[in-house]
């Protein structure tokens, strides 16, 4: 077996995941992408946002908390996916106009893990 066989093309995940997010429809990518028991990491935690979320129907909470908050996202920008075996990264660049806050530019490098063609893990840094 060579060290770059993988039982799934994570390639196929990672080109439609970058697609999807640059519409800005992270729940369509999430139900459509995303295990089940799939988990996710923030940064840090805050007062609107555990640092970690475990499972699809809690992800998706956080994603309807995320769009309250959001009065006008005025930009995206994703990267072509980095893809290994099981895993890819992408870095995402938004600017937002929080409600209460303003505008706010952010910038995360995002991670994924894959298993069986659905993305089981994802954590951004900052």
């Amino acid at each position: 077996m060579n060290f770059y066989d993988n039982n799934y093309d994570n390639t196929e995940v990672a080109n439609r995941l970058v697609e999807i997010c640059r519409t800005g429809d992270f729940t369509k990518a999430q139900k459509e992408l995303f295990a089940d028991d799939a988990t996710s990491i923030e940064p840090y935690a805050t007062p609107d946002f555990k640092k970690e979320t475990k499972g699809l129907d809690a992800i998706l909470a956080k994603g309807e908390k995320w769009d309250e908050m959001v009065e006008e996202l005025q930009s995206i920008r994703v990267s072509d996916p980095l893809v290994a075996s099981e895993s890819f990264a992408c870095t995402m660049r938004m600017q937002v106009d929080i409600k209460d806050k303003g505008v706010m530019d952010m910038m995360e490098l995002c991670v994924y893990r894959v298993k069986d063609g659905k993305i089981i893990s994802e954590e951004f840094f900052v």
